[in-house]
């Protein structure tokens, strides 16, 4: 078990490594009521809630980003209402990402703000969704546009989960560890080098260590940015044309598919302005290839992106801004690049 400690709007700790349902027993004492949020894949999975005097209440949202409407959003509310929820009761979110985002804001929306713990049950949600603080649900102009910065109390990483989690979305995590690779932490670039996703999934010691330097790298810009003044912006490494990949796909991609898409082009970028090596931007579509991740888009979608990435949270007064490397380990920012290099990293993406 490891235990990483998040200073943000309060300090709270991501535990890796844990049986969820011994963990979260404290967090149940002196609760009047407790609403279990689930998406619908996982309800059956969670019959199992630790005996507590709280009345428990289990919400059942619409999976993945489906569940990140304003409209899922609204009924959850109204359950709580119609349930009674006071300051004193507890929200509990077991799922992966969408589930993590629209149960935080649920959360940080309610009287002002209520307890929640987050239970990440896929590896995208255990290093990057449930950790840090950034609640929210989706826009019809984008991914994240409506929410809020509101922690919560613990985040409990039960590394069983993974065990039945598919092929595609465990490689889907992995897009989000390799970027804290590239932004902070070169050993996570090492350690998945000349890789392919069987003998990551296999090597249950290399998976911990995975899990554990990513969310470390996230708890360390966190804790030093909550709000994202400027240095959690490269926790985004990826992300503008990500994102932008993600509306486009109407979310029929898996978001770590989006974002290993989004760094082969951000590394394509920053070698088209001449900070990036060959070599480093070559090796971003190597590891997320052999990882078994989408590296390229069909090019007659770069008008719609383009349009897309303009409303990213980075910009600014419609100026384009994005996180980029000039080594592995070493961030900075471009500020509005040019059509032409902008156009030019995005067709080498495409071939």
């Amino acid at each position: 078990m490891k235990s990483i400690t998040v200073t943000a709007d309060r300090d709270y700790e991501v535990v890796i490594d844990v049986n969820w349902q011994k963990a979260i027993e404290p967090y149940l004492v002196h609760r009047g009521q407790v609403a279990v949020i689930v998406s619908e894949a996982m309800r059956d999975r969670i019959v199992n809630v630790p005996a507590t005097n709280a009345q428990v209440h289990i919400f059942t949202v619409p999976d993945s980003e489906a569940g990140k409407s304003f409209a899922t959003f609204q009924k959850v509310l109204d359950w709580l209402g119609a349930a009674g929820f006071t300051r004193n009761d507890l929200v509990v979110a077991v799922g992966g990402g969408a589930v993590t985002d629209l149960s935080g804001f649920v959360a940080s929306s309610w009287l002002r703000g209520i307890d929640w713990v987050a239970v990440p049950t896929t590896l995208a949600a255990m290093v990057d969704a449930a950790v840090g603080g950034k609640t929210g649900i989706n826009s019809e102009y984008g991914k994240n546009l409506i929410g809020s910065f509101y922690s919560p109390i613990s985040v409990l990483v039960d590394l069983s989960w993974l065990e039945t989690l598919s092929d595609r979305d465990f490689a889907a995590g992995l897009a989000e560890v390799l970027k804290s690779g590239f932004i902070v932490d070169p050993e996570i670039v090492k350690l998945l080098k000349a890789r392919n996703l069987a003998e990551v999934r296999n090597d249950q010691v290399l998976t911990f260590e995975l899990i554990t330097r990513t969310v470390a790298v996230k708890a360390k810009v966190v804790s030093g940015d909550f709000k994202e003044s400027f240095d959690r912006e490269i926790l985004n490494y990826g992300h503008t044309l990500g994102h932008a990949i993600e509306s486009h796909s109407n979310y029929s991609l898996r978001h770590g598919e989006c974002v290993s898409i989004g760094l082969v082009f951000a590394a394509n970028l920053a070698n088209q302005i001449g900070i990036l090596s060959d070599e480093i931007r070559d090796l971003h579509r190597q590891i997320l290839g052999d990882l078994g991740l989408p590296t390229s888009y069909e090019s007659r979608h770069w008008p719609v992106l383009r349009a897309n990435m303009a409303i990213d949270k980075k910009s600014r007064s419609g100026t384009l801004r994005f996180v980029a490397i000039s080594e592995i380990g070493k961030t900075l920012r471009i500020e509005a690049p040019s059509e032409s290099d902008l156009l030019a990293a995005y067709e080498r993406l495409c071939s």
